[in-house]
């Protein structure tokens, strides 16, 4: 049972965590074995939603909330006047078998602020991962946050009981870093980040050989930065991630708003004044179109558009300013510029290169297999001639599409109305 103290910490130390967002679904495929508990499948665990769709649910805890860092952007800060927390090993463990024996979760998102060095905490967020494994025989997911400036043992270890590892890059530049956090830097977090993807793909290949081989943080790596803390642009924040993809072989980059947390910090923005959810939402769709739709970053936002549209999402924005390359016969057409045909999504693009081996696709066909066809259609040599003429600008191509959005939200919104 578990007492009153650890619910008490638990209530401050899940809430602390909140601001953490890059627990993620993996793809490690741990298995159960030998009766154990828990089971990490490909599709992996994360806090609500797997790439399929599926709803997961897991631990979300910081181990505590004191740190020895004094971060402006950092609820957890030193200065911060906040209720102070911190479990011990055996707490965590405890609170992550009777959880998940009572069906509440899959997994465990365990991070920290840094006790008294990031080896003593690293330490510590080690013992409890390699107790679940080794003294429990708990195969769900483990996520872990490893500690900046933590010893290559500890973060080798760390790999071996977890499914996935990530370090906070935080701030997209140094500059912002030593403007909000002294004392940190960007070195402490690329080092560790290195030696990871080398531990990494050395276990892969081993395990190509011999596949008992142990497993080495099979979900990867994956970071995080905040935005909005700082006057970076999209272009500064997308260059940044993409080079944790190219050189790091980073699974995810995570991009968290800035939430206000101080009135008397003019480093900072002013209470009242969050980033936009819509912010976060255009750069992930910059992200994903990054990682699986074959886009450079230079092609999304330049130097004379440093930041994305926020009326309308990056692949259209691309779209609307390369008009010379449409529009596409996607019966003859090659896949990649398929793909990079607003409302049709990497799914839908392998969809019609398979389905027009066997027949000529019209509009019809399209629209069966569930692409975005009115947006779609601005962009398709078959659509119908008054949508190709030279007449039609960007601009009204963009008044056109946002027009029928704003529809399709009335009467979506009307229906539900209907209902009461």
């Amino acid at each position: 049972m578990v007492n009153e103290r650890v619910m008490e910490k638990l209530g401050i130390l899940s809430d602390a965590a909140k601001y953490d967002v890059s627990c993620s679904s993996g793809q490690s495929n741990r298995k159960n074995k030998d009766k154990g508990l828990g089971n990490a499948s490909n599709n992996g665990i994360c806090h609500s939603y797997t790439e399929d769709g599926r709803c997961v649910a897991l631990l979300k805890i910081l181990l505590t909330n004191h740190c020895i860092f004094d971060c402006a952007y950092c609820v957890s800060r030193k200065s911060n006047d906040i209720k102070r927390a911190a479990f011990t090993v055996d707490e965590v463990v405890e609170l992550t078998i009777g959880f998940y024996r009572r069906n509440y979760i899959e997994g465990l998102f365990l991070s920290s602020g840094i006790f008294d060095n990031p080896d003593y905490t690293m330490e510590r967020l080690v013992r409890i991962a390699k107790k679940l494994r080794l003294e429990h025989n708990f195969n769900g997911y483990i996520h872990l946050k490893a500690i900046p400036g933590a010893s290559d043992d500890l973060l080798r270890e760390a790999g071996i009981y977890a499914d996935r590892l990530s370090l906070n890059v935080e701030m997209p530049t140094e500059q912002s870093l030593k403007l909000l956090a002294p004392d940190k830097n960007h070195k402490d977090v690329i080092k560790p980040m290195g030696y990871l993807k080398t531990e990494i793909a050395g276990h892969k290949e081993e395990r190509k050989k011999n596949y008992k081989a142990p497993l080495f943080a099979p979900a990867g790596q994956s970071t995080q930065m905040v935005i909005g803390a700082t006057k970076e642009s999209d272009l500064e924040i997308l260059g940044m991630a993409d080079y944790f993809y190219q050189q790091m072989n980073m699974r995810r980059v995570y991009y968290s708003g800035y939430v206000p947390i101080s009135n008397n910090d003019n480093r900072l923005p002013a209470i009242g004044t969050p980033v936009p959810i819509i912010r976060e939402n255009r750069l992930y769709q910059a992200d994903w179109l990054i990682r699986y739709y074959g886009f450079n970053v230079n092609e999304i936002v330049g130097f004379n558009q440093p930041n994305l549209d926020l009326d309308i999402d990056p692949k259209l924005g691309w779209a609307l300013r390369n008009l010379h390359q449409f529009p596409v016969d996607i019966n003859t057409a090659d896949i990649e510029l398929i793909k990079r045909i607003p409302g049709i999504g990497f799914l839908s693009a392998q969809k019609i290169v398979g389905a027009r081996k066997f027949k000529k696709l019209d509009p019809q066909d399209l629209q069966k297999m569930g692409i975005a066809y009115t947006r779609a259609k601005y962009f398709l040599a078959f659509s119908s001639p008054f949508l190709l003429t030279k007449d039609y600008t960007a601009i009204q191509i963009k008044d056109h599409i946002m027009d029928t959005q704003k529809s399709k939200y009335r009467n979506d919104f009307s229906s539900q109305l209907s209902l009461f």
